[in-house]
């Protein structure tokens, strides 16, 4: 079977205005897999779709979706009740604020914690269903390294992105020996928007134009991706992930935590 037979024809592309969302999305069309895009900005998902139609030849469709908001997958569901959903791409939920937890209100935790946790796992609930049902589909949902273990500044992401690595191991467990492929990518530091907006406003980047030191390129991050779809349900993605990785599994847990706090106490240091 071709690629988009096994995945498609359609995907959903959550997160898909730019970076690591958007290049899976190309990837995607590239290989003749029509798709859904998902993000919040209406205008960019438009000349995303209008590009990806016209190269590729393939179906697009453009859901603008907070998915903070609490009806967020109910909307999804509704608006592609049409479609074969084959692939499902979760790769939203970046935090733009990276302060103390105290420091803002728990709302802006809570939105986090539903935009990470609980509707990718709602929509997970209903694409793989049709799935197992056909006996064939893809899940990838993007986590970080952030969620190996507690730090400052992190408090809710980090928490979130915990359950979204073992979220993913757990479907992978239940689904893969029935047709299903379901990879969670961990990312370490990656070359996107978020990231130089984030760098650029503590300070460790002249311009947003510029490139964060030791960041891995979106490209490298799909191309990993694409090569490990049938290979879950964890990849540590990139050799300096890995590294990180390997040298967590010598330390305590306790260690690890203090390990990381200095990390980020290093980090806010040399951005004064």
């Amino acid at each position: 079977m071709s690629f988009a037979d096994t995945y498609g024809p359609w995907a959903l592309v959550a997160g898909a205005s730019d970076g690591v969302g958007a290049a899976f999305a190309e990837r995607l069309a590239e290989r003749g897999v029509n798709v859904v895009l998902l993000a919040r900005r209406r205008a960019v998902l438009a000349d995303l779709a209008a590009d990806l139609g016209t190269r590729f030849g393939i179906e697009t469709r453009t859901l603008t979706v907070d998915l903070a908001e609490p009806e967020a997958s109910a909307t999804i569901i509704e608006a592609t009740a049409d479609l074969e959903i084959g692939f499902l791409v979760y790769c939203a939920g970046a935090d733009p604020r990276f302060e103390p937890f105290l420091s803002a209100p728990i709302a802006a935790a809570e939105a986090m914690l539903h935009r990470n946790c609980t509707v990718p796992m709602q929509l997970c609930h209903h694409f793989a269903a049709g799935m197992v049902e056909r006996g064939r589909g893809g899940i990838v949902l993007f986590g970080s390294g952030a969620g190996f273990a507690g730090a400052p500044n992190m408090v809710a992401y980090g928490a979130t992105k915990a359950f979204g690595m073992v979220l993913a191991e757990a479907l992978w467990a239940e689904l893969h020996d029935k047709g299903v492929d379901v990879l969670g990518l961990i990312l370490g530091k990656t070359d996107t928007l978020a990231l130089r907006r984030l760098e650029h406003a503590r300070g460790q980047l002249a311009s947003e134009d510029d490139t964060p030191p030791d960041a891995a390129s979106v490209a490298d991050v799909v191309d990993e991706a694409f090569d490990n779809l049938t290979a879950g349900p964890t990849l540590m993605v990139g050799e300096q992930m890995r590294s990180v990785y390997q040298m967590l599994g010598t330390l305590t847990r306790n260690q690890t935590v203090r390990m990381m706090a200095q990390a980020i106490e290093t980090s806010m240091g040399a951005s004064d």
